[in-house]
């Protein structure tokens, strides 16, 4: 049977280069998206992998809902043996506590917390010895900031949802991490910032810019396949622009 990995948010982006390289590798990629706007760069990313004779699907999951993340990986596993799972899932918030709802909260927690937490818990039921899962947190959570307090407050949790995985999960030889890039330079980034908060955030970073998605992928590849003794850190890919 074919060796899977299923990568949450894999259409584009960071999400969409861990599929194609996984693809690349020989791994059959469910490539997982939440809204239908985008399902065409979940099938481009699918049909990038297989014209370069992979195996791939795209598989459309609302990842706040506890049952759609068992479907997620009860599919994967119909596929083959499951021995990766790799969350890119997240939102992002920049506002002042003051002005922050609690519609913008629970959005929040449901997306980053919640979802990463049920994705790890389904992750280490379906996963074969010897796989792993990793997470993708956020570089702020060494930050001392005003403005995005549900943004890391919500990121947070993963970092512990991490550690108690990683030790429930020695058993199956399952390793568990979570890795935290600075600022991406993708569409993700700019809706939420001004060109000055632009220009400072580039400001913090090693040769004055953000983090690349292709900054991130070596250290995912490393926690995935290119070793098997790492287990239950949260890693820095950053760029110099925070420290813990």
């Amino acid at each position: 049977m074919s060796k899977i990995a299923v990568v949450a948010g894999g259409a584009k982006n960071l999400g969409g280069l861990i599929s194609k390289s996984l693809g690349a590798d020989g791994y059959g990629v469910v490539v997982h998206y939440n809204s239908p706007s985008t399902k065409e760069a979940a099938l481009s990313t699918v049909h990038e992998i297989k014209s370069k004779q992979g195996q791939a699907w795209a598989v459309q999951a609302d990842l706040t809902k506890v049952a759609k993340v068992e479907e997620l990986f009860a599919f994967a596993k119909d596929k083959g043996k499951v021995y990766l799972a790799v969350n890119t899932v997240g939102k992002v918030l920049k506002k002042p506590i003051a002005e922050t709802s609690e519609t913008d909260y629970d959005s929040m927690f449901n997306i980053n917390s919640k979802a990463a937490f049920f994705f790890i818990k389904s992750a280490g039921a379906a996963l074969e010895e010897g796989g792993s899962i990793v997470s993708i947190v956020t570089a702020l959570l060494a930050a001392f900031t005003p403005f995005y307090a549900t943004y890391q407050g919500s990121k947070a949790p993963v970092e512990f949802f991490t550690k108690s995985a990683a030790k429930e999960l020695m058993e199956k030889k399952i390793t568990v991490n979570a890795v935290a890039p600075g600022p991406m330079d993708t569409p993700f980034f700019y809706p939420q910032e001004s060109d000055d908060a632009v220009a400072y955030h580039k400001s913090q970073g090693l040769g004055g810019r953000l983090t690349k998605i292709e900054d991130v992928l070596p250290l995912i590849k490393l926690l995935t396949t290119g070793q098997h003794w790492i287990t239950g850190q949260v890693i820095y890919t950053n760029g110099g622009y925070t420290a813990k």
